[in-house]
């Protein structure tokens, strides 16, 4: 008997699919009895089957289900060839089988003895595979064989069921193309919403025009009294097509939200799928370091975008190794703090409105702030007096940062600078932030906020010069009007007062770098859109607020994977195109330039202090194109880093961190490509962008260097040093 609800209803869906499968194939078997892929495909059908009755305990399907999988696995390895008697008999073997799923699934106890072969390489008959029924037992029928040979057919049911399908099996991949035209469905909608508001407009003007017509008419005699009936006539018709539309509008309204609800339904899982895979690697891992933790686990129930699932596994991995490696301490350390011997490590998860809150949590030694000021110095990653200048959260963020790591050692979990940077990049991905809380002794915790749609998104508009941007609502912590001369300075950068604290502040055509014909008279007041990324906030000046609007996101595709500030793009309703932009890019761009300067124009740029220059890794094998396009990058403003090829360009990477990578494709010992592989496959490289500078220009050349995971490909033949400064300057995230 299956209790759980919702593992009967899996074993029903699975075992009527499996049970399909395994009788069209007998069907086909019966042509073709060696035929090597059918062989393989129903040994994979009777061997799942026989592991999902094992994992319920239903003994004697796991047994039946094992006689027919040893048949087809001795037929596949030759050991024993399939004669036609042979598959006549898995036959009646097979309709046994059904028999046992379905007495399984009412509850009710199987009336046949059924007797798998004894090994897979005996010599199998029907007396092997079916047990001798006794007369006074009721015959059982293949539901595609017909009759039992030999036997009288069974008696009529009084009545029979209905035949149903309960449960349909879809493809991921559908699932979530129906869910983004369900996306653009809504976009739809609002573009109604707007086609709406022009026939109000519209209306609006038709009745002023219809006063100034009747006040030219007042006063007139009678006999132009039917002057009027034709315009009423055409404002009535205009007035029920505003009506009509309207009611269609909320119609439709009403029913994408419901299919969208819907769509989403289907694609949500617990979050126990994913928590489940944890709890024995805590404990494998805190063996082999010789500690003692456990895993606690809460809200495993809480149901999520299965997407999230897909991502999030292995950021919460990389997160419960770092609180195993790092965190938590040896039994005797613990005990000499006061601690319990064992640690503790939870995982939870909490709903927040439209979010999904992760968090793992240890109560092991925490943060040491100047351990890490000591190695992000040591990195480069900050000179000595801004890293003294930073407060205690910002430097906890850095560990966040790609490289990272305070490991004065190398072990199997941690110290080659993997991890943390993957989690702050999938997350990222997601649309989300990441939240650090640690205090030196007593624990970190990290917490991973994500929306629970994904397939749509919904953003603030702003405008800089003439074009449009948007803005992820969930990033917006408040907004509102400033003039110029409520911004101040503040270190050196602009400042606005938000509840009485300072908000460093930035023109978004400056953090745009949008050239100066864009950028427009400043108005009298500004829109200030005040940004929250984990702990830290941007106010973000734009030169107006516009309403907010739900959008289907598009990623920018090949070769434009990763461009600064800009994460996708959408169609408005309007049919407008705007840019989705990266709030973390956003408030990475302003703490790299300095931001605006304080009463300076806008439309000019601002002098700020010189930055350190971005450092590429240039690969090339040939000394005289090296030395050329060494030459063009450093006057670019780069910092460049010559390898002579793959193996060399690996080494160079792990000494030190690069902005990019620029490589030859032909080169000895390891090519452009099988380079370009390789930095893909590593996890810290992942947002590392490749450009790959060639003499192979071929279409087919192209999509060899974009699907071994370049960013670009500039060919030679039409190579000129602004094409490659341009796409550097594109590529690299400041």
């Amino acid at each position: 008997m299956i209790e759980d609800q919702e593992l009967y209803r899996l074993f029903k869906a699975e075992s009527e699919e499996h049970l399909a499968c395994l009788d069209d194939g007998l069907l086909r078997l019966e042509k073709t009895p060696a035929d090597p892929a059918l062989l393989e495909e129903l040994f994979r059908e009777s061997h799942s089957l026989k592991g999902a009755a094992r994992m319920l305990g239903l003994t004697k399907i796991e047994v039946a289900a094992h006689g027919l999988e040893s048949i087809f696995n001795a037929a596949r390895k030759g050991e024993a060839p399939l004669t036609p008697e042979l598959i006549e008999s898995m036959n009646v073997a097979l309709a046994e089988l059904r028999r046992r799923v379905q007495a399984a699934l009412a509850d009710e106890p199987p009336a046949v003895a059924f007797q798998p072969p004894a090994a897979p390489s005996a010599l199998f008959s029907s007396e092997q595979i079916m047990a001798p029924v006794p007369p006074s037992e009721t015959p059982t029928l293949s539901p595609t064989r017909g009759e039992v040979p030999g036997r009288a057919p069974p008696a009529k049911p009084p009545s029979a069921a209905p035949f149903r399908i309960e449960t349909v099996r879809v493809e991921t991949r559908k699932l979530d193309d129906l869910l983004t035209q369900v996306g653009e469905l809504s976009v739809i909608q609002g573009r109604a919403q707007h086609r709406l508001a022009l026939m109000e407009e519209l209306l609006e003007r038709w009745a002023t025009l219809e006063r100034q017509r009747r006040n030219r008419v007042a006063g007139k005699s009678a006999r132009h009294g039917t002057e009027g009936e034709a315009p009423l006539r055409f404002g009535s018709l205009l007035k029920q097509a505003r009506d009509a539309l309207f009611d269609d509008g909320a119609r439709l309204e009403s029913t994408v939200n419901l299919l969208e609800d819907q769509v989403r339904n289907i694609r949500l899982l617990p979050l126990s799928t994913v928590f489940s895979l944890f709890p024995r690697m805590v404990r494998d891992l805190a063996r082999e370091q010789g500690k003692e933790a456990e895993l606690l686990l809460e809200g495993g129930d809480i149901t999520v975008d299965k997407r999230i699932l897909e991502e999030m596994k292995d950021p919460l991995m990389h997160l419960l190794r770092n609180a195993i490696d790092h965190g938590i301490e040896p039994p005797a350390e613990r005990e000499r703090l006061g601690k319990p011997r064992g640690g503790a490590v939870r995982l939870r998860a909490l709903r927040e409105n439209a979010n999904v809150l992760l968090e793992v949590r240890d109560d092991g030694r925490g943060l040491e702030p100047s351990s890490i000021r000591q190695a992000a110095k040591k990195r480069g990653l900050h000179d000595e007096a801004t890293l003294a200048a930073m407060s205690p959260a910002q430097l906890q963020q850095l560990i966040l940062v790609a490289g990272f790591s305070t490991s004065t050692y190398v072990t199997e979990l941690s110290g080659r600078g993997v991890g943390l940077d993957v989690v702050r990049a999938n997350v990222e991905r997601m649309k989300g932030s990441i939240r650090l809380e640690s205090a030196a002794g007593q624990g970190l915790a990290v917490q991973l906020r994500l929306p629970m749609s994904l397939a749509t998104t919904r953003l603030l508009l702003a405008s800089a010069g003439d074009r449009l941007y948007g803005l992820p609502v969930e990033f917006v912590h408040t907004s509102r009007r400033v003039r110029e001369a409520d911004i101040f300075t503040l270190e050196g950068r602009p400042a606005v007062l938000l509840d009485g604290q300072p908000v460093i502040a930035a023109h978004l055509a400056d953090l745009l770098e949008l050239p100066n014909g864009e950028c427009t008279a400043p108005p009298d007041t500004l829109a200030c859109i005040v940004l929250q990324v984990g702990e830290e906030r941007l106010g973000v000046l734009a030169d107006d607020l516009l309403a907010e609007e739900e959008v289907v996101p598009k990623p920018l595709g090949a070769p434009l994977k990763r461009v600064r500030n800009v994460s996708a793009l959408a169609m408005l309703g309007s049919g407008e195109i705007c840019a989705l932009l990266n709030p973390a890019d956003l408030l990475r761009s302003a703490h790299k330039t300095g931001a605006a300067r304080h009463g300076e124009k806008r439309g000019t740029r601002h002098q700020t202090a010189k930055p350190a220059k971005p450092a590429v890794l240039l690969v090339e094998d040939s000394a005289l194109i090296r030395a050329m396009e060494k030459r063009i990058l450093e006057d670019g403003g780069y910092e460049v880093i010559a390898a002579v090829d793959g193996v060399d360009a690996l080494n160079a990477l792990g000494s030190r961190s690069f902005a990019a990578v620029v490589s030859d494709v032909m080169m000895p010992n390891m090519d452009g490509l099988a380079l370009t592989a390789h930095i893909r496959s590593e996890p810290r490289y992942k947002e590392l962008p490749v450009i790959l500078v060639t003499s192979l220009a071929s279409d087919e050349d192209k999509r060899r260097g974009l699907d071994a995971g370049a960013n670009a490909y500039i060919p030679k033949p039409s190579f000129d040093q602004r094409q490659l400064l341009d796409t550097l300057k594109r590529m690299i995230v400041t």
